[in-house]
């Protein structure tokens, strides 16, 4: 099977070419199943359910996330009526939603896992004890299993892929918005990349107006961040999975502009 896992999607321009595009973009790939980050997809940043529906619509089976989630005050109320939104698994307890859900990709289990960093963001729950606990309490009710690690450092993100080498089929990560260079396959069968990347706007900075960013650099001062338009930049990967083993067998970066 292959799995298509879309780096964070940026604004109404990334997620309208979602619902555009995705679905003859899953028909070139031959993607069996189609992971999204969508904690920045609706206007501004965060998450709404009218956009939501837009990205499911448009072919995404489950919608990872990070620390923009709550950012929309509608997804704290409406979370629970959508297994399929993950909030982060490390977030606290108390907090609605869940963080994994086991998705049937045909007659394939998919355990899908949703992470947050720890280093230069927030204090969250260990990433790594988080997704060891979780992986212990459904042993035996998955087949494939893929973790959506959302972190600023690489090396973090290095090292929980390194640390499930072999217990999970793949670790992709995102946050930065900028597609890295190093996907792979681990010694005991891990498929892994530090980043995605962004399906957002192309002519921009990690998805905003340049200006704005520009202002902000050159003034220090507060500035209303506004999402360019334009073209669209395509960041994903897509991994191609053993169905007899359920161990990666490739994982290829994506890098499309439109």
């Amino acid at each position: 099977m292959k799995i298509l896992t879309i780096g964070d999607i940026v604004g109404e321009c990334g997620s309208d070419f979602i619902r555009r595009e995705l679905s003859e973009l899953a028909k070139q790939y031959g993607a069996d199943m189609i992971i999204a980050n969508g904690e920045n997809a609706a206007k501004g940043n965060g998450l709404d359910i009218d956009t939501a529906e837009k990205l499911f619509a448009g072919g995404v089976d489950v919608i990872t996330s990070g620390n923009h989630i709550w950012n929309k005050h509608e997804m704290q109320k409406r979370i629970d009526d959508y297994p399929n939104i993950l909030r982060p698994a490390n977030y606290p307890g108390s907090c609605p939603g869940n963080g994994y859900v086991i998705f049937n990709a045909g007659n394939i289990k998919v355990l899908v896992i949703s992470l947050l960093g720890n280093v230069y963001m927030d204090a969250f729950d260990s990433p790594f004890e988080t997704a060891k606990r979780i992986l212990e309490r459904e042993y035996g009710k998955y087949d494939v299993s893929v973790i959506d690690f959302h972190a600023e450092a690489t090396s973090e993100k290095a090292a929980l892929a390194r640390y499930l080498d072999g217990t999970v089929t793949a670790v992709v990560g995102t946050h930065t918005h900028v597609q890295t260079s190093d996907a792979r396959i681990f010694a005991k069968g891990t498929a892994f990349i530090t980043d995605l990347g962004m399906t957002g706007p192309y002519d921009s900075i990690l998805g905003v107006k340049e200006e704005c960013i520009l202002y902000k650099f050159m003034t220090k001062m507060p500035v209303r961040f506004e999402q360019a338009d334009g073209a669209v930049q395509f960041n994903a990967a897509i991994t191609d999975i053993d169905e007899s083993t359920f161990k990666a067998k490739s994982i290829t970066a994506i890098n499309l502009i439109k």
